[in-house]
């Protein structure tokens, strides 16, 4: 049994920064406060991968395998997510506070077809959710 704690340990901490890294991650996106530059999270998440990697490699018992498997599932997922879905704003198309919004029709939340000519002459705040996927 002793030669499978250093795997678990090591695979312990790798779930661990994974897990916290993640939980940062959604309390900025939370605060719509996501860094322009996220390769400390990459960095971060790899990290918790290669650990979980190093832990099944230095064994671990079937149960003790479950948080490097984690590691290596979320320090694999974000980093690849990040890579294929890279927001860019056209800077030609931002829309400034005081701007007349553009015409534009989309669903609200009941289902029924929503038209912006309908806010016309009201000042109205739209808020518009940027997650990173």
């Amino acid at each position: 049994m002793a030669r499978n704690t250093t795997g678990t340990k090591i695979g312990l901490a790798a779930a661990t920064i994974a897990a916290a890294t993640t939980a940062y991650w959604f309390y900025l996106v939370d605060e719509v406060a996501l860094p322009a530059d996220r390769s400390l999270f990459v960095v971060l998440f790899l990290l918790a991968a290669v650990l979980g990697v190093l832990a099944l490699v230095k064994r671990t018992s079937w149960l003790g395998a479950v948080p490097p498997l984690l590691a290596i599932v979320i320090g694999l997922f974000f980093p690849v997510t990040m890579s294929v879905s890279e927001q860019i704003v056209a800077r030609d198309t931002v829309i400034e506070v005081g701007d007349t919004v553009p015409r534009f029709t989309s669903v609200d939340g009941s289902g029924d077809t929503f038209d912006s000519r309908v806010l016309n002459g009201h000042l109205v705040l739209i808020k518009f959710f940027r997650a990173h996927w």
